[in-house]
């Protein structure tokens, strides 16, 4: 079943962002390994006077829905700093992107970015991915969590930004 998307994805031009994050193979039954790693990046932050520069952000490179998923936790910065130990720096490529805003529990996000995948290629829109030995990998394919879990407990509620490099051309 196709999920019906009720409002139409955004194609917006993003700058390079620097951002500092964990990385973890994991599976779709064992998520919270990186999830659970995003609080850890912010404290880490928090301890060396660094704000983040917007809402923290998992970040799939490689995905293997059947396997294993190479993801990043992470949280953009308004300059790029250096990492410690697990913790290392990045650069989100600036590009063009599509952007669709999800209220939901995230349990739907699968099926959401399905839907905007789908809208994508029905637009004619070719993605910034490859099919390599461990699955598909991604210039860049994130879910921005804009809601805080203490601010607004009822993942129902919760809002996240699926945002999805287009290829250049």
């Amino acid at each position: 079943m196709t999920t019906k998307l009720p409002a139409e994805p955004v194609i917006v031009e993003r700058p390079a962002v620097p951002y500092v994050a964990m990385r973890r193979d994991v599976t779709l039954t064992t998520f919270a390994r990186i999830a659970d790693r995003i609080p850890v990046v912010l404290e880490w932050l928090s301890g060396r006077g660094i704000a983040p520069a917007g809402a923290p952000f998992l970040r799939y490179n490689v995905i293997d829905m059947a396997g294993t998923l190479e993801v990043e936790g992470g949280v953009p910065l308004a300059a790029a700093v250096e990492g410690e130990g697990e913790i290392f720096p990045g650069t989100l490529p600036a590009g063009r992107y599509v952007t669709y805003t999800h209220t939901g529990h995230p349990d739907q996000l699968v099926d959401v970015t399905a839907a905007v995948l789908g809208w994508g290629t029905d637009q004619g829109l070719a993605w910034d991915r490859e099919d390599g030995e461990r699955g598909e990998r991604w210039a860049c394919r994130l879910e921005v969590f804009k809601t805080h879990p203490l601010e607004v407990p009822d993942p129902n509620d919760w809002v996240t930004d699926v945002t999805l490099k287009v290829a250049d051309a």
